[in-house]
């Protein structure tokens, strides 16, 4: 308790004192003073909620002490001990190129392939690829038509294809990246128009079919010998949420609730 707090509850407690001995008092006046006391010690309480008494998060804390940081020693790059990753040769490469030797600028020799010296260059092809299906109509003399079936996903003269809906699930909801800036992302580097409304249902329809999992998960995780958790405050829609981790090591699930306890 601050040296403020207490001096507010000892002034408190001596007007309660003086009300009481005065006998002069109306009881209306009375009543008004100590609602009005009460009003003050509620005040006075709450100047004690922090996050160790309440849902209040840490950062809101009066006073709070904050850890200077050291000035980092450490040079960039790798540290001493660290295993680094090097890009190793694939084994499979997409396009092979020959580079013949000029013979023209070689003596005049005969010659003979013995193999060839590699190098891989690994790049990325960032582009949209459409498949057109078209299914046969067939037509007998009576005229009647037989057309053949689609495949059952697809329903629509012009759909997303599950590539573009994962990479925008991912993005969306993996990267936390915005969604007018992932519709950039596909106008400007596929020329793939796409609108937020169609992420937010990508994102619903891949919720709707990880539900049995989210399950599961739970599951797994009910009956661990050793689970961690903790909680951290999120903003959803403007308003403060407690978002949950609970995971053992093999499984993660996060939850968003209201309370910070549960």
């Amino acid at each position: 308790m601050t040296v403020e707090n207490i001096n507010v509850e000892k002034a408190i407690q001596r007007v309660n004192d003086l009300i009481e001995q005065e006998k002069t008092l109306s009881p209306a006046l009375k009543a008004s003073l100590e609602v009005l006391l009460l009003l003050v010690t509620i005040l006075a309480n709450r100047l004690e909620l922090n996050s160790k008494n309440s849902s209040k998060p840490p950062s809101s804390d009066p006073n709070r002490k904050k850890k200077s940081k050291e000035q980092a020693t450490r040079q960039p790059g790798g540290q001493h001990g660290h295993i680094g990753t090097t890009l190793k040769p694939f084994s499979d490469p997409d396009l092979v190129k020959v580079i013949p030797v000029d013979r023209s600028v070689l003596p005049q020799r005969d010659y003979r392939s013995v193999g060839f010296e590699t190098r891989q260059v690994v790049d990325l092809d960032i582009s949209k690829f459409i498949t057109e299906w078209r299914a046969e109509i067939l037509e007998d003399q009576k005229g009647k038509r037989y057309v053949a079936p689609f495949p059952k996903d697809v329903t629509r003269p012009v759909q997303y294809g599950i590539g573009a809906k994962v990479n925008a699930v991912y993005m969306s909801q993996y990267q936390l990246i915005p969604y007018n800036r992932i519709e950039d992302h596909f106008q400007d580097q596929m020329g793939i128009p796409i609108s937020a409304g169609t992420i937010v249902n990508f994102n619903r329809d891949a919720f709707e079919r990880l539900a049995s999992f989210e399950s599961w998960v739970k599951e797994q995780l009910a009956v661990s010998t050793l689970i961690h958790s903790d909680e951290t405050g999120i903003n959803i829609g403007g308003t403060r949420r407690w978002l949950h981790s609970v995971s053992n090591d093999s499984f993660t699930c996060f939850y968003p609730h209201a309370k910070r306890g549960c």
